[in-house]
Parts: structure tokens; sequence; C-alpha cells
């Protein structure tokens, strides 16, 4: 069912989350919809939990994104730091992790070429600039996807508080026109006697 009001709203959408317009005539509003005061209220509940849904996948993967992140950077360091050492005949010292709290101290001759885990189990060997620049594009790729993420999380919160301002209106306006019926009806029944 679309969402529609007497404005009209420039964003309809982003990537796949619905616009919540916002409702400036409620009167406007439930004649567009077609529907009842109770039924609007229901649709937009719905609505209200669809964007609690899609907020939690969107804070997953933004949680994600944030642990992957530092973990490129450090390939990366370890990877300009083998890059830097090269031709000096030094070796590189470096501690890495074996499994969960247990680091063990490596000492890496020269070498032009390392290892990256793709995931999935699967490990290849590059050359150091080409896993230089594999985890230079990946760490660009992430960030982006973390401000594309982030600014989806932003235009949901807008339409969670759209929708909550929308919720209040239909309500606050069901209780002003039953009051108003109430207090026509009263009048009447008293102009009766």
């Amino acid at each position: 069912m679309a969402e529609t009001t007497s404005s009209t709203a420039e964003v309809r959408e982003r990537r796949g989350i619905p616009a919540a317009a916002f409702v400036e005539d409620v009167q406007t509003y439930l004649d567009q919809l077609g529907l009842d005061v109770n039924s609007t209220l229901a649709f937009l509940q719905e609505r209200l939990q669809q964007y609690k849904l899609v907020e939690m996948k969107l804070l997953a993967q933004q949680r994600e994104l944030q642990a992957k992140i530092p973990d490129i950077e450090k390939c990366l360091d370890i990877v300009v730091a083998l890059q830097a050492k090269k031709g000096t005949g030094e070796p590189l010292l470096a501690d890495f992790e074996v499994s969960e709290g247990i680091y063990s101290r490596a000492r890496i001759e020269e070498s032009d070429s390392v290892c990256l885990w793709l995931g999935a189990n699967v490990m290849l060997e590059y050359s150091c600039e080409e896993a230089s620049s594999l985890l230079q594009k990946n760490l660009e790729n992430a960030k982006a996807s973390l401000d594309v993420l982030i600014g989806d999380l932003q235009f949901l919160r807008d339409q969670v508080t759209i929708t909550q301002v929308t919720v209040a209106r239909v309500y606050n306006w069901d209780v002003h026109h039953r009051r108003h019926l109430a207090a026509a009806g009263a009048s009447s029944s008293s102009k009766d006697e």
C-alpha cells in the first residue's frame, strides 16, 4: 500500500526503504488512503515495525563494517611495513594473533609476497604491490559502504520520526473529532428537549 498525503514528497524511497510522508491534513490523508482511523493507525504501526526490522539489519551491517575496517587497515600497515623493509636487509619483527588472546612473535625476512585471507577458508598469495593495491581498494570500498549505511540509518531514523508524528497526529485528530461529534450530538439532544 502506498503512503500518500496532501503534500508531495521529494524522496519516495532510499535503497528500498520507503519514505514516510508528513501529514499536514489528517482528514485528507484518511480520505486518500481510503481507511478509517483504526486501520490507518494499524497500517502506521506496521510500517514502524518494518522500519525497526530494517534498522536492526542496517545496524548489524554497520557493526560488521566497523569491525572489518580496522582489520583491513592492520593488514595494509603490515604490507606497507614489509615494503619499507624491502632491500634493507633488516627483518621485520611482528606480533600476530595465533588464536583468541594468544599471540606469537614472528621474524619476517625480506619477502616479495604475502598471503591474504579472502574468506570462506580461502587464502591467496599476492605480491606486496598487488596486496597493497587490493587492501587499499577494499578499505576504500568498506569506508564508502559505511558512509552509505550511515546515510541509510539517518534516513531511516527520519522516517521513523515522521511516522511516529503521523501516528500522534491521526490519534489526536480522532480524539478531537470524537469530542466534536459528541458535543454536536449533546447540543442537538438538548435542543430537542
